[in-house]
């Protein structure tokens, strides 16, 4: 397969190949990945990118005069992703946080009349189920923060059950207890404390003389 995206590339009428060279990136999601081809132009020209995917005609991405300039980008890759420079022999677009849309093949190359001159291409493939999803994460999140919620509300009820119990019971307890003082509690009968001996003898004395 990849032999073949030169040969597709020659078959635009709209496409000329100037010493081609082809490159293979594979990269993960939210990675960043900077792809490169030679300046094969002999004096300064406009220079541009283009991706092409699955349809008939590639997008331009962006565009340099010089490398001492900055470069243009074309609508829908405006929103700083994509980044162009040079250094005069070599062009580089650097990419960042690439997911499976950015999955294309890369070239760049210079305006001919009516034909664009490529001087190289590179076939970027982002591998795809490698990265969790931003949403899934949240979902995930929250799924555990709502997990935490209802173990602490079924502690707390559980709790509260608890401390409604057991004042009656204590109540019932105490109760009991105090039944079983009341019936418990014996009854004294009085008793006489004995009569001292020296009353006694006295009294017996006090008769005789009477």
């Amino acid at each position: 397969m990849m032999n073949m995206k030169p040969v597709l590339l020659c078959t635009f009428s709209w496409i000329s190949v100037l010493a081609f060279e082809f490159h293979s990136v594979e990269v993960q999601p939210d990675e960043e990945v900077t792809l490169q081809c030679s300046n094969l132009s002999s004096q300064p020209v406009h220079l541009f990118w283009f991706r092409s995917t699955n349809r008939p005609k590639a997008s331009r991405i962006s565009s340099m005069i010089s490398p001492d300039k900055n470069a243009s980008f074309n609508e829908g890759f405006q929103n700083g992703k994509f980044n162009m420079t040079s250094n005069t022999s070599v062009l580089f677009l650097e990419i960042k946080q690439v997911d499976s849309s950015d999955s294309g093949l890369y070239f760049c190359g210079e305006p001919n009349s009516e034909k664009l001159i490529v001087y190289g291409a590179t076939n970027l493939k982002v591998q795809e189920g490698r990265s969790q999803n931003p949403s899934s994460m949240i979902l995930g999140s929250l799924t555990v923060f709502l997990l935490l919620v209802i173990i602490g509300l079924i502690v707390k009820i559980r709790k509260l059950h608890t401390g409604i119990y057991n004042p009656q019971r204590s109540e019932n307890v105490d109760s009991d207890a105090m039944n079983y003082a009341a019936l418990s509690f014996p009854h004294r009968a009085k008793i006489r404390s004995p009569v001292p001996q020296r009353e006694l003898e006295s009294n017996v004395v006090y008769a005789a003389t009477r």
